[in-house]
């Protein structure tokens, strides 16, 4: 959520005379997040988020938007897409794509406990069973095949261990290529500053920009390796199996799990720490120009995947 493409107070009140939001009253940039431009907007109908999709092609939001729109509507904590006059919920600002959602209540938790994982947990499972009537595909445009891309383009820039581990680990992924896991519409980057918090309870789950087609379950192994990992002292990037237990208990009374994707739930945290591993090491190397920006440490998900391999962690019994 740095910003990218800057939108003056002008160009912002030539762009919204297609929405009905009244009067502006505030407008400021947030600068966290690496992915797209954001802006909170205050008007007289509401709060809002204002993003322009830096990476997002035109004909892929569709897919996001209307993802959004079916999971509020079916009662998820999620921003609902707000139409313009004419319906369409995205148009062209500043050359970039632009939508208008609502501005949830609530705050992250950056340091959460159990009770903060399994209601992320529980509130993950439900959107996962919302989507199963969501018809909508999209490839994962942060999968297996970037990740090989990713790989090679950050090459010259990585010491030979971080290479090696980086081969070996895309190889291995590879294995299991052909393995047919439940599918549908994921989240794809449910970290700790992507949900919202009022009390002990998930109020919003926002940034959908990494959602796409994918396993179910590779939506959780994401949410575990960041909500239940250590992330100080000697157990650094390790797992709390406090917080697994709790996440993956309440995710699994909402939907179980089978038992192939309880036989790969060590593969699933490889990838799942593999593909942010990539990231990191692709926005830190081959930044983009842009102002706030933050990039986000690599050495974290390099920790967390060489944890998830020394120490295979099977799926919790319970």
């Amino acid at each position: 959520m740095s910003v990218y493409t800057p939108v003056s107070a002008d160009e912002l009140a030539a762009w919204l005379t297609r929405y009905s939001l009244g009067t502006v009253h505030a407008f400021e940039p947030i600068a966290a997040g690496i992915e797209n431009t954001n802006y909170f907007l205050t008007a007289d109908k509401g709060r809002y988020v204002l993003t322009l999709y830096e990476r997002l092609p035109p004909e892929e939001l569709p897919f996001y938007l209307n993802l959004m729109a079916h999971l509020a509507h079916a009662g998820s904590a999620v921003p609902a897409p707000e139409p313009d006059r004419s319906g369409a919920l995205w148009s062209f600002l500043n050359g970039k794509p632009a939508g208008v959602v609502t501005r949830l209540e609530g705050a992250p938790v950056i340091l959460p406990d159990a009770v903060h994982s399994a209601s992320v947990g529980e509130a993950l499972a439900r959107m996962h069973v919302a989507v199963a009537t969501y018809r909508a595909r999209l490839s994962n445009r942060r999968g297996p095949a970037w990740w090989r891309q990713a790989a090679r383009a950050v090459a010259p820039f990585l010491p030979p261990q971080q290479n090696e581990l980086l081969a070996a680990e895309i190889k291995f992924q590879s294995r299991f290529a052909r393995v047919k896991l439940p599918r549908g519409a994921i989240h794809g980057d449910l970290f700790c500053d992507n949900v919202l918090f009022q009390d002990d309870r998930v109020s919003g789950i926002i940034d959908f920009g990494f959602a796409a087609t994918d396993a179910l379950a590779y939506d959780l192994a994401i949410a575990v390796n960041d909500w239940c990992s250590f992330i100080a002292g000697e157990s650094r990037g390790a797992l709390d199996p406090a917080r697994v237990d709790a996440m993956v208990g309440a995710y699994c009374s909402v939907r179980p799990f089978s038992a192939d994707e309880r036989s790969l739930w060590p593969v699933l945290l490889r990838a799942a720490a593999l593909r942010f591993w990539v990231s990191r090491l692709y926005d830190l190397h081959l930044p983009r120009a842009g102002e706030l920006v933050h990039a986000h440490d690599p050495s974290v998900f390099e920790r967390i995947l060489r944890d998830r391999i020394d120490s295979a962690p099977q799926f919790p019994r319970a």
